[in-house]
């Protein structure tokens, strides 16, 4: 969320909230332990982030359409947003191909966890997330290029 621009609709309180909200209902996940939590937790994160960015991308089609003066409009540019729609594409590929290294991105990237944390997650070593994570990041900024 930090990476987002300022007054942005969904506030980093309404994306824990909501996440919390989907944890919750949950009832059959057994938790594993506090690095289970967080993976699940920056899935959760990820699906409403992208959600809220597809859910946005309808509305400039028309879905809902109302007049905005041409300062509004600028203002409300959503290129954030569909770069997370592409981010969220890119991934799904990765995963096709490479599903831990899409893991690290997802609990990098959404769940905001640190490279340890990722580590603990996964249940890898440090530099394996590190490499991974390196790789990753190449991968999606071809992806995203093309």
């Amino acid at each position: 969320m930090k990476r987002e621009r300022s007054g942005h609709t969904l506030q980093a309180t309404a994306l824990v909230n909501e996440a919390y909200l989907r944890l919750i209902e949950v009832q059959q996940v057994r938790w594993q332990n506090r690095a289970h939590f967080f993976a699940m937790a920056a899935r959760t994160m990820r699906r409403i982030l992208v959600d809220f960015a597809r859910a946005r991308r309808n509305e400039k089609r028309g879905g809902g359409a109302r007049q905005v003066s041409l300062h509004e409009a600028m203002l409300v540019s959503g290129l954030a947003g569909q770069d997370l729609v592409a981010l969220d594409d890119a991934l799904l590929a990765l995963e096709a191909v490479h599903p831990r290294k899409s893991h690290v991105v997802e609990l990098r990237f959404f769940g905001g966890l640190s490279l340890e944390e990722a580590a603990e997650a996964l249940h890898v070593s440090v530099d394996t997330v590190k490499r991974d994570w390196r790789f990753a990041k190449l991968w999606l900024l071809r992806e995203l290029q093309q």
